[in-house]
C-alpha cells in the first residue's frame, strides 16, 4: 500500500461524497452542497495528478496501482458526466449527450477490447498515451465548468469549447486504443493460421 495507492483510494472514497452533494444541491437549491460537490470533485481531479507524480518521482509504480488508477478515473468521471447529463435547469447546465455517449460508448469498447484480448492471449499490455490524459484532464474541466456556474457569454463559449475537446480527443484516443489492441492480437503467434496436417 504506497502513498500514490493512497491517494488513489481517496480519490475513490471523495466520489459517493460528490454525487450526494449534487443530488442534494439539484433537491434543495442550496448552494453549499453545490459547493462541497465541487470541491470534493475538484479535490479528486487534482489527486489524480498528484499520485501520478508521487509514483513517479519516488519509484512507487505497483500492480495494485495499474488497477486502481484508471478505475479511479472511470469512477469519477462517468458519475460526473452521467450525473450532468440530466436536465437539471436552472439550477445547473447540462452536458451534451454526444460526450456522455462517447465517454461511456469508448469505456465499454475499451473493456470489451481488453477481454477479447486477455481471453486470446492472456495477458494485456495498456500503453497509456499523451492524447488519453488529455482527453481525462478536458472531461474533468468539462464537469468542473458546469459547477463553476458562469452563465456569462464566454462561459458559455468556453464551456462549447471544453466539451467538444473532450469529445474530439476521447474519441481519437478510443480509436488509438482500438489499433494498439489490433496490434496486439496481429503480432501474436497464436493468431497465425495453422497450416492443416499433411496426409500420409
Amino acid at each position: 500500500m504506497t502513498t500514490a495507492n493512497k491517494v488513489t483510494i481517496l480519490r475513490m472514497l471523495l466520489i459517493p461524497f460528490f454525487v450526494v452533494e449534487i443530488l442534494y444541491y439539484v433537491k434543495t437549491g442550496n448552494e453549499l452542497h453545490r459547493l462541497a460537490g465541487l470541491i470534493c470533485f475538484a479535490v479528486a481531479a487534482i489527486c489524480d495528478g498528484v499520485d501520478g507524480y508521487i509514483a513517479r518521482r519516488y519509484k512507487q509504480w505497483s500492480e495494485l496501482g495499474t488497477i486502481l488508477d484508471p478505475i479511479a478515473d472511470k469512477l469519477l468521471l462517468v458519475s460526473g458526466v452521467v450525473l450532468l447529463s440530466f436536465d437539471h435547469r436552472p439550477l445547473l447546465g447540462q452536458i451534451p449527450l454526444f460526450l456522455t455517449v462517447t465517454i461511456i460508448g469508448r469505456d465499454v469498447l475499451l473493456l470489451i477490447g481488453m477481454a477479447v484480448i486477455y481471453v486470446s492471449l492472456h495477458r494485456v499490455k495498456v500503453r497509456p498515451r499523451a492524447i488519453g490524459k488529455i482527453a481525462t484532464v478536458l472531461q474533468m474541466i468539462s464537469v468542473l465548468w458546469i459547477l463553476l456556474k458562469w452563465d456569462a457569454a464566454f462561459g458559455a463559449r468556453w464551456a462549447g469549447f471544453w466539451v467538444m475537446g473532450a469529445a474530439l480527443f476521447t474519441g481519437v484516443s478510443g480509436l488509438l486504443y482500438v489499433w494498439d489492441g489490433v496490434r496486439q492480437l496481429s503480432a501474436s503467434p497464436t493468431s497465425v493460421a495453422a497450416e492443416p496436417p499433411r496426409k500420409t
